[in-house]
């Protein structure tokens, strides 16, 4: 049975370690849903969050075959229950769909302006894809000019600290 997975890989920050992660999944015919890179709390060390709906027996393999890879460290899966997750997400508006309907959507959603230019608003909004995409849906009506969301940024519930692996 299919369902959401979130895989944190811990690596150095090595030239073409994005492409050998990503290359197990295209050779698996398995599609990233999500993909976010980023620092983490040790110094030179990365993490690699990658969202993926597929079968336990798969991600065990993944996990494995990304922790072959030479710079990784270490490779966690998780599901969305061992997750503490979110995303942003960024709408541009144009300035002539400003209202007063636009305010109490905003609030509604617990979103924010955080740019406002000579010929839009930029608003931001973080929480789970849906979130993000329901208030896509209704900013619709003000003629969202562009969108874009991260990928998941999240940390595991269990107590499990990479420390152990470098």
């Amino acid at each position: 049975m299919k369902r959401r997975y979130t895989i944190s890989v811990f690596t150095e920050n090595f030239i073409g370690i994005l492409s050998r992660i990503t290359l197990i999944f295209t050779r698996r015919g398995i599609n990233i849903d999500g993909f976010t890179a980023s620092e983490s709390r040790e110094e030179g060390i990365y993490r690699i969050t990658i969202e993926v709906n597929t079968t336990e027996a798969q991600i065990i393999q993944l996990s494995r075959q990304i922790e072959k890879i030479i710079d990784v460290i270490k490779a966690f899966y998780y599901i969305d229950d061992e997750m503490v997750f979110q995303e942003i997400a960024l709408y541009k508006i144009p300035i002539e769909s400003i209202d007063a309907g636009l305010e109490v959507v905003i609030r509604q959603y617990n979103a924010k302006i955080i740019s406002a230019e000579k010929g839009f608003v930029v608003i931001e909004m973080t929480g789970h894809k849906k979130d993000t995409q329901d208030l896509l849906e209704v900013l619709k009506d003000f003629n969202v000019l562009e969108f874009v969301r991260s990928g998941r940024v999240a940390v595991a519930k269990p107590m499990v600290s990479i420390d152990k692996y470098l």
